[in-house]
């Protein structure tokens, strides 16, 4: 180990070994990963520096973890045995606005919210947001395919990068993608590098698309004595037409937690409420979305006065894990199903945590089939920790038994990689195998993630 700390000094480079410093960098937002011990931390500032630095793990055989925020949940920025811990959020520099062209570039460190703000300037924004996007970076966000809270309207995180600057396992600097609106030149590695966790390069510049900031914004909410009934309604909106900005379901539990955490107001004795946005003719299309809501059986529906209330009702969903985390362990899971199929699948997650005997709450990016049960355990109670397990797997082959997947946005990382061969067929998965061998062909980058074995 001193002689790969030695060459990481030759480079350049100031590797830290402080074993409390490696700790508090050995683990992401997910729970009940357990990280290995890394044998150094390196806080890259440059395309260079990464360079050297996986020049460095190629020639040692040294294991690679690529970092930014560490905001994710599946586990794909944990620490692995002898790992080099590559962090990229000192390069937090936005490169380039271009109104004209509508479009971005960026350091991988550079804070999701930090791009919008930048565009602003213009009348631009950068539309993906996932719920973590004033702490999470766009290298995380493009490494994980990050989805968000707008994605049932404006998409997901891949479907905005047009170009990537990335170092590959040899430390080779490639560049793919482009910066005019259409292009098909060759295949598409940008999409190859959108939710690869690290496992095949590392982003160190990122060309994203930028879009006109709606011209108004207005959003209700739902109440709702059912949480069926609450899919329901998602299943009339979305087959209506409708288009809304957001479409989210926050459940009873998810209400009980928020309003002990910041109390607000928020309706704790319903069963689920639906929080609703729109920003293309706000005051139609919600009028008609709260028919439809009433239709399905709302008992309540709440309009947002002006844009402050609106506001509060969007942050208090942000704080949803947050809210959970009071309560003991969270164990995230991050399914998806088809939106026909949302109301059974909410009652199914209910079903697990009756026969499991846990506390699991659900908040969904509901517009698109994306649930989030969050499986409450307490580590230092090895039946509740079986429990949680329990109802965690069960959620997933529920998932799958729909024609779902078993990450919606989260990603594989190592808290699902075994359950990866269980929705790929086998060419898929040996495809998938091949492309990472002729990437990484020592098996150095962030080895353990996504594919088991």
């Amino acid at each position: 180990m001193s002689d790969l700390i030695s060459a990481l000094t030759g480079r350049g480079l100031e590797p830290v070994t402080d074993a409390d410093v490696l700790a508090a960098h050995s683990v992401d937002h997910a729970a009940l990963v357990l990280p290995g011990r890394a044998a150094a931390l390196v806080r890259a500032r440059s395309t260079e520096e990464v360079s050297a630095v996986l020049r460095v793990a190629a020639e040692f055989g040294a294991p690679v973890v690529p970092q930014g925020a560490r905001t994710g949940l599946a586990g794909a920025a944990t620490a692995v045995d002898g790992a080099i811990l590559l962090d990229v959020s000192p390069m937090d520099r936005i490169l380039s606005i271009d109104p004209v062209n509508r479009l971005a570039v960026c350091q991988p460190g550079v804070l999701n919210a930090a791009i919008t703000v930048a565009a602003s300037e213009f009348g631009l924004r950068y539309s993906p947001d996932p719920g973590s996007w004033q702490i999470s970076t766009i290298g995380g966000n493009i490494a994980t395919a990050a989805g968000g809270m707008c994605c049932v309207k404006y998409g997901t995180t891949p479907e905005y990068v047009l170009g990537l600057e990335v170092v590959l396992a040899s430390g080779e600097v490639m560049r793919c993608g482009r910066e005019t609106a259409k292009g098909v030149a060759g295949y598409d590695l940008v999409r190859l590098f959108c939710g690869s966790e690290g496992t095949l390069g590392v982003i160190t510049e990122a060309t994203v698309k930028l879009s006109p900031v709606p011209a108004g914004r207005l959003s209700l909410a739902a109440v709702f004595g059912t949480t069926a009934d609450a899919g329901r309604a998602v299943t009339a909106i979305m087959a209506a037409g409708a288009q809304p900005s957001l479409l989210e379901l926050i459940d009873n539990v998810h209400l009980r937690a928020l309003e002990a955490l910041r109390p607000m107001g928020l309706p704790t004795e319903a069963a689920a409420l639906l929080l609703v946005a729109a920003d293309a003719n706000p005051a139609e299309e919600l009028a008609a979305i709260e028919a439809l809501c009433t239709e399905a059986g709302a008992s309540e529906v709440y309009r947002a006065t002006d844009a402050a209330e609106a506001d509060a009702l969007l942050e208090s969903r942000r704080n949803a894990y947050h809210a959970m985390e009071r309560l003991g362990t969270v164990l995230v899971d991050d399914i998806a199903v088809p939106r026909s199929r949302l109301a059974e699948a909410l009652d199914g997650v209910q079903a697990a945590a009756a026969r499991h005997g846990v506390v699991i709450g659900v908040i969904a990016h509901a517009g698109d089939g994306n649930l989030h049960p969050n499986i409450i355990v307490h580590p230092e109670d090895p039946a509740s920790l079986e429990a949680g397990r329990a109802a965690f797997d069960e959620i997933l082959e529920m998932a799958l038994a729909m024609g779902g997947t078993i990450t919606g946005e989260h990603g594989v990382g190592m808290l699902k990689r075994d359950w990866l061969a269980k929705e790929l067929d086998p060419v898929n998965l040996a495809v998938q195998r091949r492309i990472k061998s002729a990437l990484d062909p020592l098996g150095i980058l962030n080895p353990g993630k996504v594919l088991a074995g």
